[in-house]
């Protein structure tokens, strides 16, 4: 699909162009960002005096410059603001930070002429994608030194990604897709600094992942509580509704139709060997429900981003005429807290997973399976450590989810006195979400091989096709073996999402 700029821009869109799908910038978006402009020649044909179009940036913002400085100026600013260091951001992340400057834009209240615009979706469809360090922003004025880096190669300078890897001169790869770079007229340079979109990019899809890992974290308990000869019964219908959490609903909704019919469930049904099961098993969907609720509260607060104007000054037309008003719609304190409170559900959601592993693995614990989950414990280790490294991930992404957003350093000499430290949030819940994302994995593993040693019992249709999916890919862990590949295997069934698929089969739709 071609995703068109400057209207209502979807996360799923977002996505789709990370992935390499192209871009348009259509009429209507165009004569917004025409009239936007004519407005900012105005003013300064005019003499007015504009905040980053005739004054210096910042603390500077009462220096004067002349009209026929005007390029010098947003050429400087794009220059010497491109201050990130760090590794770069990935391709996908890359490409959605771009289409989202651009899509701003194109929402026609930035001032800028319809060429640079223009530029910035040729660069999409051509693949030719700034290199953007990933460390050195405040998360206000917006994400000011990425997305400086970001602009560089409009101005045929800075680097962009190389097809081989790694990272290659602007100038040469803009040569090689047939594109020039473009000189910066009065404003330009100010409006492709300041937004947020670096916080954002990172942000839109890492929850979008999330969002997957929630569903996916529902059918790893189901295939746990099985393997444990836990029940079904906390997840009553009526039960749930007397605490009707959203998400917690949907989690416990989605355990009963993964958990139905299991011959496993109905071997030890009318068995009296356990009052109740541990909250790891009994209370999923709390915790689930938990993380889904401040996932879509993330989701809402991105979605709202993508499609606002971040920029400073901003351009308001009004019929014939318009005004440039300055304002704070840069400061990323919205994105930053809503990605603090993904980063915290995630750590849960991750939490209760190596709780239900370590159930697994200890044979006081796990109702009959043996030490380890392996045949002949003591000569062979099995998964011992396995829950060894999904406690070490879990610990780290506590520390990774102290909340950026509650810090503040002054910067530009007391003019910019409190900012958001948006773009570590973003960083931060994306690390916490890989983090979680390989707990689940390894509780997939360990679930598998728990299942496998419940024969002749089998699990219910739903787990058993998810079962299946993970023996695709790494078989019964007979003895010790090196668990690496199994490991990287498992990831990638969860992080592609096949896990849910495979489930979905039996079970209907795991929302």
């Amino acid at each position: 699909m071609t995703v068109a700029i400057g209207g209502e821009l979807e996360a799923a869109e977002v996505v789709a162009v990370a992935g390499g799908a192209p871009v348009s910038f259509g009429d209507d978006a165009r004569a917004r960002v025409r009239s936007a402009r004519a407005v900012i020649d105005d003013a300064v044909a005019g003499g007015e005096t504009i905040y980053g179009v005739t004054t210096g940036f910042g603390a500077l913002a009462h220096t004067r410059v002349e009209p026929s400085q005007a390029s010098t100026l947003q050429h400087g600013i794009v220059r010497s603001h491109a201050t990130a260091v760090g590794v770069p951001l990935p391709r996908d992340e890359a490409r959605a930070m771009l289409l989202l400057r651009a899509h701003v834009l194109a929402l026609g209240h930035s001032g800028v002429r319809p060429e640079i615009v223009d530029l910035m979706v040729s660069m999409l469809n051509e693949d030719v994608i700034p290199a953007v360090p990933q460390q050195g922003s405040l998360g206000a004025s917006g994400d000011l030194a990425p997305l400086a880096n970001l602009a560089l190669p409009l101005i045929g300078h800075g680097e962009v990604l190389s097809p081989e890897g790694g990272v290659e001169p602007a100038a040469g790869a803009l040569g090689r897709a047939g594109l020039a770079p473009i000189t910066l007229e009065a404003k330009e340079g100010l409006a492709l600094v300041n937004g947020t979109q670096g916080m954002l990019a990172i942000g839109i899809l890492a929850t979008e992942r999330a969002a997957m890992l929630a569903r996916t974290a529902d059918v790893v308990a189901a295939m746990t509580i099985e393997a444990s000869l836990g029940t079904d019964r906390p997840f009553d219908e009526r039960l749930q509704k007397l605490r009707p959490h959203p998400g917690q609903m949907v989690s416990a909704s989605n355990l009963r139709r993964l958990l139905a019919d299991s011959p496993i469930l109905a071997s030890h049904r009318d068995s009296h060997h356990l009052v109740q099961d541990a909250y790891s098993l009994r209370c999923a969907p709390q915790v689930h429900g938990a993380t889904r609720d401040a996932l879509a509260y993330a989701c809402e607060v991105l979605r709202i981003e993508a499609n606002s104007v971040s920029d400073n000054p901003i351009v308001l037309v009004d019929g014939g005429s318009g005004e440039v008003v300055s304002g704070g719609n840069f400061h990323g304190q919205p994105v930053a807290v809503a990605l603090d409170a993904a980063a915290t559900a995630l750590v849960s959601l991750a939490s209760i997973s190596e709780r239900r592993l370590y159930r697994l693995l200890d044979e006081h614990l796990s109702n009959g399976l043996p030490p380890f989950l392996v045949h002949g414990s003591g000569l062979n280790s099995g998964f011992m450590l396995v829950q060894y490294t999904a406690a070490s991930l879990v610990s780290e992404s506590k520390s990774l989810a102290h909340p950026p957003s509650v810090d503040s350093i002054p910067s530009s000499a007391g003019q910019e006195d409190h900012v958001s430290m948006g773009m570590t949030s973003a960083r931060h819940a994306r690390e916490v979400l890989a983090n979680a994302e390989t707990v689940i994995a390894l509780e997939a593993l360990g679930a598998a091989q728990a299942l496998d040693l419940r024969a002749p019992l089998q699990p219910g249709p739903a787990t058993r096709a998810a079962h299946a999916a993970i023996r695709e890919r790494v078989p019964f862990f007979e003895a010790d073996r090196e668990f690496g590949p199994d490991i990287a295997q498992a990831v990638s069934v969860v992080r592609g999402g096949r896990l849910v698929a495979a489930a979905e089969t039996a079970s209907g739709p795991v929302d």
